[in-house]
């Protein structure tokens, strides 16, 4: 009589747990790409206007996602609390982190430092969820802040169009402080995931995505409008604009709405594991669409951060038993 593994009479919870894990996978992919795509956005528009006209697209898409569902309860004050705290770290912080950043360095160098975002989520799921951390995560979380120290000391990150001298000093500085500012994007990215795995408890995705957008939107209004008020609209071209809706409904509706659904399923250490698609999409974009180069620094810092994403995330085998005769 042949014996089958006890997954395989579920398919249906194989099937559920396979899209839940499509869907962080995509979720991430999409983050790598409006990423690296932000690029030029920030080079025709302010970062401040940028993030506002992001949340603003994104609000006018999700409307219809603020009503609560049949079956959820009214936001509790824990609730709000969270939420608020989601859009803050998640919304708000991470993407002036982010668009700032990524203005002053590559988006290859970018993909680098965020290739660490696994080996952050799990040191900050051992610090608010209480879960364990070994040896070989923490091995990972070094692999990640010598990867960030590797491609951020390496004046290779200098634009080309950079002379030398006081120039290429200061274009050095600028991109050290670009990476850091990555960075900081990547502790908001982690703190995302933590506070988004306790919130899809009690709200469906839907309206998590709209609430901490809206959130967002409130946060921003006071710097997008003094941004608007001394922006000329007309400099900008045509195809920034479409740029610009595929960033805003990738950043506020798409990503997001995948994320918390494949939170849903997957606990939020395991969903770390997915975002090694982010860096991996970004380096990807750089190289393939704005014209950018791997240098030897950067591959061997993308390869000591990926190292870490293995570390942190290669499962455990149990040990084989021998097969009785």
């Amino acid at each position: 009589m042949t014996k089958f593994d006890s997954s395989e009479t579920l398919p249906d919870g194989q099937r559920h747990r396979w899209m839940a894990y499509g869907s962080l996978a995509l979720s991430m992919a999409l983050v790598g790409c409006y990423v690296a795509l932000s690029k030029p956005l920030v080079a025709a528009l302010s970062v401040f206007l940028l993030a506002w006209l992001r949340f603003g697209i994104g609000g006018v898409a999700m409307v219809h996602w603020l009503k609560p569902g049949p079956n959820e309860a009214s936001l509790s004050g824990g609730t709000k609390r969270l939420l608020f705290l989601e859009s803050f770290v998640g919304n708000f912080l991470f993407s002036i982190a982010m668009l700032f950043g990524v203005s002053m360095t590559t988006a290859v160098s970018a993909g680098v430092i965020l290739a660490t975002i696994p080996a952050v989520v799990a040191l900050m799921s051992w610090a608010f969820l209480k879960e364990r951390i070994g040896l070989r995560v923490w091995g990972a979380i070094g692999c990640g802040v010598v990867g960030i120290a590797v491609v951020s000391l390496s004046k290779n990150e200098l634009l080309t169009n950079i002379p030398r001298g006081l120039e290429a000093d200061s274009a050095y500085n600028n991109t050290l402080w670009g990476n850091i500012l990555v960075f900081v994007a990547v502790l908001c990215e982690a703190a995302y995931a933590v506070i988004g795995k306790r919130l899809t408890g009690s709200l469906s995705p839907k309206r998590i995505a709209a609430l901490i957008n809206l959130w967002g939107f409130v946060l921003m209004t006071p710097l997008g409008l003094y941004a608007a008020w001394h922006f000329e609209f007309s400099n900008v071209a045509p195809a920034t604009w479409l740029l610009l809706l595929f960033y805003a409904m990738a950043a506020s509706v798409w990503t997001v709405w995948l994320w918390m659904t494949g939170l849903q399923t997957v606990p939020a250490a395991r969903a770390g594991v997915f975002s090694v698609m982010l860096p991996i999409s970004a380096a990807l974009v750089g190289v393939l669409v704005l014209g950018e180069t791997l240098s030897a620094v950067q591959m061997l810092a993308f390869g000591i951060a990926l190292l870490g994403v293995v570390l942190a995330t290669l499962p455990i085998r149990a040990p084989t038993l021998p097969h009785s005769v």
